[in-house]
């Protein structure tokens, strides 16, 4: 028990969530645990400075009533500890755990699709030629929405693109 009370002692609290990149319920988690781990240790150690022996002899020595002494004396030794069947503590820490691990299992792979389509993306800057190399059909091949919307322009007799004039200004005169 020393060699798990000294390894928890090492555990760097502040910094674990940090450095494991933990967030939302996971972390919650991990802090409420912290918390129920440093209730727990101070309680043991409250308990263990506290005295284990009663002097029932001092008590004799100081009560007139010797037979509610005898008493107490006799159900203190017949008391027994409770044994407790944490099995069932047992199967809720498994089954949070395998919560814990499904749920970054999930995260990991969000996290790997995004990863993967900013790569992508980036390779797709990295590689494009300049917007004054692009020609209609390329712009055409990359975002074919906007040869639909120019046919159906052209259909419509509306050979000018909204805006036009007035970021560029009109053309005709020259």
């Amino acid at each position: 028990m020393a060699a798990t009370r000294s390894a928890a002692l090492k555990v760097d609290w502040a910094n674990l969530g940090q450095k494991l990149g933990l967030r939302g319920s996971t972390a919650q988690a991990l802090a409420s645990f912290k918390k129920r781990n440093d209730d727990a240790r101070r309680k043991v150690q409250v308990l263990s400075d506290q005295p284990q022996q009663v002097d029932f002899a001092h008590y004799r020595s100081v009560l007139k009533n010797q037979s509610v002494i005898d008493d107490i004396e006799k159900q203190f030794k017949g008391f027994q500890v409770k044994k407790y069947d944490v099995n069932r503590q047992i199967k809720a820490i498994e089954a949070f755990e395998a919560q814990a691990v499904q749920s970054a299992e999930a995260t990991k792979g969000k996290v790997d699709a995004e990863l993967e389509d900013l790569e992508k993306t980036l390779k797709n800057i990295e590689t494009a030629r300049p917007f004054e190399d692009l020609t209609v059909d390329d712009v055409v091949a990359a975002r074919p929405e906007i040869d639909d919307r120019v046919s159906q322009l052209v259909q419509k007799g509306r050979w000018q693109v909204p805006g036009y004039k007035e970021k560029f200004g009109d053309l005709s005169v020259l």
